[in-house]
């Protein structure tokens, strides 16, 4: 594996992600995989773009995942489940670093993020139910503070800080943005990655 995501996973270790405390009564299980990789000596990071025509989340960027399903053991079971379902890439082909802190959605859902390794030249098998295209974002671009910008929204009677990270004609926010920002805010602090940052 890459120094890199070596020492990403140590880091993961030390402070692993934290559950919420006391969800709200109602909400559904969900978790979510972060794919890295590395092509040409750049760190990369997937996103997918749900169809327009899907009910929730319709036309967003997104990373694959879903909703915990009575089978998955845990939670890491549904993220690499969803992927393998989205993307085609087997849960033996990830390799696990490690988790996020778990975010709750306004569509009443608790995410549970996980960040993992995958095959650097995977051909991806996009599921067309699910996944409108894939798309490859280098972590240096996601750094730089001309494509990043936050904003206050009233959310449930809440005023709450919403994150947003352009890259080209896409838009990535909501519950993917919060979770990109914490996976940056981690990487920010790691000596390996200092090369991508500005």
């Amino acid at each position: 594996m890459e120094p890199l995501f070596e020492q990403l996973r140590e880091e993961l270790e030390k402070q692993p992600g934290k559950v919420l405390e006391q969800p709200s009564p109602g909400l559904r299980e969900s978790a979510v995989l972060a794919p890295l990789f590395m092509r040409q000596s750049q760190p990369f990071a997937v996103f997918t773009k749900r169809p327009a025509a899907l009910r929730q989340h319709g036309g967003q960027i997104a990373f694959p995942g879903g909703a915990r399903d009575a089978e998955d053991l845990t939670p890491l079971h549904t993220a690499l489940r969803e992927t393998h379902e989205e993307l085609g890439i087997l849960p033996e082909d990830v390799a696990v670093l490690g988790m996020l802190d778990e975010v709750p959605t306004i569509t009443n859902y608790r995410v549970l993020p996980f960040v993992g390794v995958i095959p650097a030249d995977f051909r991806y098998r996009a599921n067309p139910e699910e996944i409108e295209e894939v798309i490859e974002v280098p972590l240096a671009h996601l750094f730089n503070p001309a494509i990043h910008r936050i904003e206050r929204r009233r959310v449930m009677d809440t005023e709450r800080e919403i994150y947003f990270y352009d890259y080209g004609p896409y838009v990535i926010w909501g519950v993917t943005g919060r979770i990109l920002r914490g996976l940056l805010q981690l990487i920010r602090g790691l000596s390996a990655f200092r090369p991508w940052l500005p």
